[in-house]
């Protein structure tokens, strides 16, 4: 993945990055004392996404920071500040999601000297491994088609690069709880049969969400749609649904790049020619260009549906994938 759009730490001033004698105090954005104190394991997550899980999983054993929390903020402009370097610093687990998405968790992480445990989502996922394969797979009817590192399946569509929103992978986040249990297990073992049961209760609820996921492949498995950039593409995956956006359209959105003319009116071409059932609109960033393409799917009566990189306000993980599903499926069924 090309860094200049990913989740990058601007330029820290040397007081951010040094904290010297800042062992006491409440702690930054609720890190608080950690388990060495007796108190709650101090849980640092780079999104609310990992952050919600993360207490989902803890409960009130944990307290926890997420870096990035507003929705409203556009998670590839974060720029860190010295509470978030504190927070880090008391960590004793970090949750980050890795494959190159959020890199400025390493910056913070090396700035502060800390050892706390990491979890890396991706790595969690095994998503990267399978996407940069260097064999091609069959699908069920035995014909072999390329994986997805930049060659095109057998839909004739072109992936690009890898997708590192791993968080709409719905079984790597329930992966990625366990992995949770397991670590905050180590931190605290008096409580390790308490995280591994609410990260099989979790597991439980995202089951029922990829029932929900497969319903709508039977409905709707092979249906064209299309995104401003692939924040959705697994759960997409997951239901079947085949995306057709010119892949330098999306990846120029996503790496905040100019688009081309070409590309930008391949894409538009998309909802003129009655080509794709939905797009997917990434709430949290916008341009003149992915304007236009909103307007375009307006125009032509596509629905759209919004999607977003961080959980909403009042939404946990399950209730905002459940929303999703919602959204994806109503506008299938139009």
């Amino acid at each position: 993945m090309k860094t200049p759009r990913a989740l990058s730490l601007l330029a820290l001033p040397a007081a951010v990055l040094v904290l010297s004698g800042c062992a006491s105090g409440d702690g930054a954005g609720g890190a608080g004392s950690s388990s060495d104190d007796g108190g709650a394991i101090a849980v640092v997550a780079s999104t609310n996404v990992y952050g919600n899980i993360a207490e989902t999983v803890g409960g009130d054993a944990v307290d926890v920071t997420s870096v990035i929390s507003d929705p409203s903020q556009d998670p590839h402009s974060y720029e860190a500040d010295a509470r978030t370097q504190l927070a880090v610093s008391r960590a004793d687990v970090v949750i980050e999601n890795g494959g190159g998405y959020d890199e400025f968790m390493h910056t913070l992480l090396d700035a502060s000297g800390s050892d706390a445990a990491v979890i890396d989502a991706v790595e969690v996922s095994g998503l990267d491994a399978d996407e940069h394969g260097d064999e091609a797979h069959a699908d069920e009817s035995g014909e072999a088609h390329a994986d997805e590192s930049g060659e095109a399946d057998d839909h004739g569509h072109d992936h690009g690069e890898f997708n590192e929103h791993v968080f709409y992978s719905l079984p790597s986040m329930a992966a990625l709880a366990t992995a949770i249990a397991d670590e905050l297990g180590s931190v605290d073992p008096a409580q390790a049969d308490t995280f591994s049961a609410n990260a099989a209760a979790f597991g439980e609820q995202i089951a029922d969400l990829e029932a929900q996921a497969a319903e709508v492949k039977t409905a709707h498995d092979g249906e064209s749609v299309a995104y401003t950039e692939p924040v959705p593409g697994y759960l997409f995956d997951a239901m079947g649904l085949v995306n057709v956006t010119p892949s330098d359209f999306s990846e120029a959105i996503e790496e905040g790049d100019d688009v081309s003319p070409a590309a930008l009116n391949e894409t538009l071409q998309l909802f003129s020619a009655g080509t794709v059932d939905l797009l997917a609109y990434n709430e949290q960033t916008s341009s003149p260009e992915t304007e236009q393409v909103e307007q375009a799917a307006t125009d032509a009566g596509v629905a759209i549906v919004p999607v977003t990189e961080l959980l909403p306000t009042g939404d946990d993980y399950v209730s905002w994938q459940q929303s999703n599903i919602d959204a994806i499926t109503a506008a299938l069924d139009k």
